[in-house]
């Protein structure tokens, strides 16, 4: 029964009665979508902390394990997300639903992408009724256990930049997707079939760059951070390398250094 009401703000936002669109209208529309998809999991979700609010100069980001990431979020307040473009039905909802809230998307693959998406970043958070911005800056989905390395790109905005850590408890589903085992419907079905889905999300303190800090470093504390409130273990990978394998020339940089360390080591001893 739930997913039949998927159907509801599908029509209404296609809708072109004046009454659906309004900017407020948009957002309770989006939110209820979202809180149908948790229900038909059998979402067990408890958030903590302050809800988030519109304003400007301010950036969220969070850990990502899953693209139920950002609906579990969205069910709480309408996010304008950044996410890759997708195929299928899950694009048909990007391109019909979620463009009304204002998300941004991107393709990992075009280059020249990452300068666009960057200025409508910059544009986005200096709009006080732009609704709050969602940065997963793992650029990939992890296994809840780890956290890989952050893209600076959301820090280096000039603004606020809010935590939010989310942990899954793997009780009742393990909640990560591995988009390459598994299609996102798979994974829905899988979480769907499931007894229920259990979560804890940390709405944290916002951050700001401190004096003489530079963005790496402000980027590894609210990496500290985060890791820190979800349980998580930081290691220091690049999740690309999740979908791109790095150059032969860099793989073969990496055994020198490696050969030379160990060398050195036995020459000491």
């Amino acid at each position: 029964m739930e997913l039949e009401h998927l159907f509801v703000p599908i029509m209404v936002l296609g809708s072109s009665h004046k009454i659906w669109t309004t900017v407020s209208a948009k957002r309770k529309l989006v939110e209820m979508m979202c809180s149908v998809f948790v229900a038909s999991w059998t979402g067990v979700i408890k958030y903590h902390g302050p809800r988030p609010s519109s304003r400007p100069y301010q950036v969220f980001v969070a850990n990502h394990t899953s693209m139920i990431d950002f609906i579990i979020l969205e069910q709480m307040t309408a996010f304008a997300v950044i996410m890759q473009k997708h195929p299928g039905w899950v694009g048909f909802i990007q391109k019909t639903i979620l463009e009304s809230v204002g998300c941004i998307w991107f393709n990992r693959n075009d280059l020249k992408d990452r300068e666009v998406v960057g200025r409508k970043l910059r544009d986005h958070v200096q709009h006080p009724d732009n609704n709050p911005l969602l940065i997963f800056p793992e650029g990939t989905c992890v296994n809840n256990q780890y956290t890989v390395m952050f893209k600076k790109g959301a820090f280096e905005l000039g603004c606020a930049v809010c935590p939010i850590a989310i942990k899954y408890n793997k009780i009742f589903v393990d909640a990560f997707w591995n988009s390459k085992k598994q299609s996102f419907t798979m994974h829905l079905v899988r979480l769907m079939t499931s007894w229920a889905v259990v979560c804890d999300v940390w709405f944290l303190e916002p951050q700001y760059l401190r004096e003489g800090e530079t963005a790496i470093e402000f980027t590894e504390r609210v990496r500290d951070m985060i890791a820190a409130r979800a349980g998580l273990k930081k290691v220091p990978w690049d999740g690309y390398l999740k979908h791109n394998r790095p150059s032969p020339k860099h793989t073969e940089e990496k055994q020198r250094m490696f050969a030379e360390s160990v060398l050195r080591r036995l020459e000491e001893n």
